[in-house]
């Protein structure tokens, strides 16, 4: 087992974020989505740490392995973003996956964000089994808050009320 730290990401992260993300979201999930088409990937500090969201990296060694993110979207709710884990470092054996999400469950909960949203797709049948395992409700898109940031290319949904206890 791989020891690996995560750490808060900033924009010199740009570059090592791309890298990691677009290969898992077009040659291994032939999802149609472009590195331009995601802006956010280009300025993280603005589109993420700005809204009083985060953006989290796990690292083994130098190398980023995983990732998620947190857009503050008001109304105590967030949405949550570029959940990608490397293909060699996911499972419950290395267990990047869930502590990227409990990183982000205590910044939530710490900065008073109760309602976590996201959006996925179809074919990432084992990112919906990790959210399910982990609380996270379906959702129709038209139940969704007007304040959600959509991604054009997400067809499934999912929300989780946190317990502030």
């Amino acid at each position: 087992m791989n020891k690996f730290i995560i750490k808060p990401l900033q924009n010199e992260h740009c570059r090592q974020i791309q890298e990691l993300i677009l290969p898992i979201q077009q040659l291994e999930f032939n999802i149609p989505v472009t590195l331009e088409a995601q802006s956010d990937l280009f300025d993280i500090e603005t589109y993420y740490h700005n809204t009083g969201g985060g953006f989290w990296g796990a690292f083994d060694e130098n190398k980023l392995v995983g990732t998620i993110a947190l857009i503050a979207t008001s109304h105590q709710a967030g949405a949550i973003r570029k959940m990608f884990v490397k293909k060699e470092y996911r499972g419950r054996d290395y267990g990047i996956a869930q502590s990227l999400l409990e990183i982000l469950f205590v910044y939530s909960k710490e900065h008073q964000i109760k309602d976590l949203y996201l959006g996925t797709v179809e074919v990432l049948r084992a990112a919906q089994r990790f959210y399910e395992r982990n609380g996270f409700q379906p959702l129709l898109k038209s139940a969704l808050p007007s304040y959600f940031p959509i991604m054009p290319v997400d067809t499934l949904f999912y929300h989780l009320h946190l317990n502030q206890a």
